[in-house]
């Protein structure tokens, strides 16, 4: 959600109230829809309403809802914006849901209750609680909660594995959507941990009768690793912006969706591939580390893309190139595991460059992934 920190600042305190009393009014308020991704077909199947305010010099939504938060308005702008977050509702696609922001500690003010029942049916509207403020039982909230689902709605807890949204709520709350934390998301291409995580929330939610969503989907590398684990929705700005409705998803990252094959036990390395940054030399090398402090390795290619070894940023200031131990995409996850067992201890948990039946480059295979994957661990 477009949520707000403590003590963000904006305009003039003076003027706050004239500004929030036009933008509850919905002058100058709007919404913006980021597309949800099904990772499976690669299609969009459904949308997030975010709050905008281009009417205003002031545009952080986050600014917006601190300030309302301090003069006592919360209810009235949240209402506001959920109100221009479905006005597009009617066109909404075929088969795709809407998710609209709210806080929990709102749902039981008249200004939020009169916006469901302006709506009447609740059929495809996903309703995400995000928690600004922490909140200790949601006994309080069980009967609105109750009268959302009788409309048809579904909810959604934002930011699992973060903040508030603890194991406890979920237990509490039985959401029908969990949204994943950017903070599990980033960089979760390289981090066995946040794999691992990511993998019991999704046990848990099938557990529950739920979804997972993986939100702040920045990479392809991100989403590759996402789809290996078997998430099921996805959102970000690697798939698409917030913007106008309804936007559809590139051709091209829809086509990689639906090739992707299916999610099983993974028995060999083509199944625990992973991309690398490459170079023809290691001069190129030092500036793709140069260019990039966040870029672990580099693999050196040869003649007719044939991998040579895996560069890290010390070993290429030294000009040092250790041949790297090769295997094919189809050599099965044991037996390379235990060839690798056999190299110097140096470089014994170095990626294994992996190649397609001509030689060539096809990525790399970490001992991480391996060792997860055999012991069942992790996707």
């Amino acid at each position: 959600m477009d949520g707000p920190p403590p003590g963000a600042g904006a305009a003039p305190a003076t003027n706050w109230e004239e500004l929030l009393a036009a933008a509850c009014r919905g002058d100058g308020l709007s919404s913006a829809y980021q597309p949800i991704v099904d990772t499976s077909r690669g299609t969009v199947v459904g949308y997030e309403a975010l709050a905008r305010f281009p009417g205003f010099a002031e545009k952080n939504p986050e600014v917006w809802f601190a300030a309302a938060r301090s003069h006592g308005r919360s209810a009235e702008l949240e209402a506001a914006a959920l109100r221009a977050a479905l006005a597009a509702r009617a066109t909404l696609p075929p088969n795709c849901f809407l998710t609209v922001n709210v806080s929990p500690e709102l749902l039981p003010s008249e200004n939020i209750r009169s916006v469901w029942r302006d709506e009447g049916s609740l059929a495809g509207l996903v309703v995400e609680l995000t928690e600004q403020t922490p909140i200790d039982s949601y006994v309080e909230l069980e009967p609105d909660l109750n009268q959302l689902r009788a409309a048809g709605a579904l909810i959604a807890i934002d930011d699992a594995g973060a903040g508030y949204a603890g194991l406890r709520h979920l237990l509490a709350l039985r959401p029908s959507l969990i949204k994943i934390d950017r903070e599990l998301i980033q960089d979760v291409d390289q981090d066995e941990a946040k794999r691992a995580l990511i993998s019991m929330l999704g046990t848990f939610a099938s557990r529950v009768d739920a979804w997972i969503l993986a939100e702040g989907v920045e990479r392809v590398e991100e989403l590759d690793a996402l789809v290996s684990l078997g998430v099921p929705l996805v959102q970000g700005y690697c798939l698409a912006r917030p913007g106008p409705p309804w936007a559809s998803l590139d051709l091209d990252l829809a086509h990689r969706l639906a090739s992707q094959r299916p999610v099983v036990h993974k028995t060999v390395i083509r199944d625990i591939l992973e991309t690398a940054a490459t170079a023809t030399s290691t001069a190129l090398a030092a500036e793709a580390f140069a260019a990039n402090p966040a870029v672990q390795s580099v693999v050196l290619l040869g003649d007719h893309l044939r991998p040579v070894s895996v560069l890290d940023s010390d070993s290429t200031g030294l000009g040092l190139v250790s041949p790297g131990m090769r295997v094919n995409l189809d050599t099965p996850l044991s037996e390379a595991l235990a060839r690798s067992m056999t190299r110097a201890k140096a470089s014994r948990f170095e990626p294994l460059l992996v190649t397609d039946n001509a030689g060539r480059y096809a990525g790399v295979a970490r001992m991480e992934r391996m060792i997860t994957a055999l012991t069942g661990s992790g996707g």
